[in-house]
């Protein structure tokens, strides 16, 4: 069975408030899946203090509590000990073990892995796709549709100069199934919600809600249609609460 796992950056499980933009009317899609198949987790990892990304990413894609592993909670890109755990260990390099083929479909905007290697700050996600080079998704993946960028409909590359044509949602949503048809793990990463989150902007942070929501629907549809296991969980709390510019505990 090919795999196809979402991560949405910042999105908690919490009951229906003024200040929570995650509900039927802004995002019908996300609601069915948190309402008939959601799992509530710990985002803390059984640690004390807020959860932040390097740990919470981290403990995702390499199954060790990496909030336990630092003794602490630790946000934005990993440092070196992080960065060892993850390259020493994560999902891209347990499954090709397996004779799997795996692929992060978010495309890099560069031209060759190559340019990847020299960048001072990396994400848990590119530390672990560099770890398996075969995984990453470059500039001419994204021209050829076989790549999404980190915002969906690449409005932030026209925003930034940047030629490469936009794509509606739905349009996103096509692209990345037919990456997941050709592999047997896909992981694509959206992180625009958490960004939304920390605005503390409740109209961005319903267009982000809607927009994702698009492709969402597309996706699910043609998950179902293509017999592909979906897979949608966030790192921690953030958009669903509207009033803090933190993340929560959701």
């Amino acid at each position: 069975m090919k795999v196809l796992f979402l991560f949405i950056d910042g999105v908690g499980l919490r009951a229906p408030a003024k200040d929570n933009p995650v509900h039927a009317g802004i995002c019908p899609v996300l609601c069915h899946l948190i309402e008939n198949h959601s799992t509530s987790i710990d985002a803390c990892l059984d640690t004390k203090g807020l959860p932040q990304s390097a740990t919470g990413q981290a403990t995702m894609f390499t199954g060790v509590n990496a909030a336990q592993h630092m003794g602490r909670h630790c946000e934005g890109f990993p440092g070196p000990t992080l960065r060892k755990l993850i390259e020493d260990q994560n999902l891209f390099m347990a499954l090709s073990r397996k004779g799997l083929r795996c692929r992060f479909a978010d495309s890099y905007l560069v031209d060759s892995v190559d340019d990847l290697l020299g960048r001072r700050f990396k994400s848990v996600t590119t530390v672990m796709s560099l770890t398996q080079p075969e995984t990453i998704s470059v500039q001419d993946d994204l021209l050829a549709n076989q790549a999404v960028f980190h915002d969906i409909t690449r409005q932030t590359l026209q925003e930034k100069g940047h030629t490469i044509p936009c794509v509606t949602p739905q349009e996103a949503g096509e692209h990345l199934i037919q990456v997941a048809c050709a592999h047997d793990f896909t992981l694509f990463e959206f992180f625009q919600t958490d960004l939304a989150g920390h605005s503390c902007n409740y109209d961005h942070a319903c267009e982000t809600l809607k927009m994702l929501d698009l492709f969402l629907g597309t996706v699910t549809k043609l998950c179902k249609t293509t017999g592909i296991l979906l897979i949608l969980t966030s790192d921690h709390g953030n958009i669903q609460d509207m009033c803090t510019r933190g993340h929560t505990r959701n």
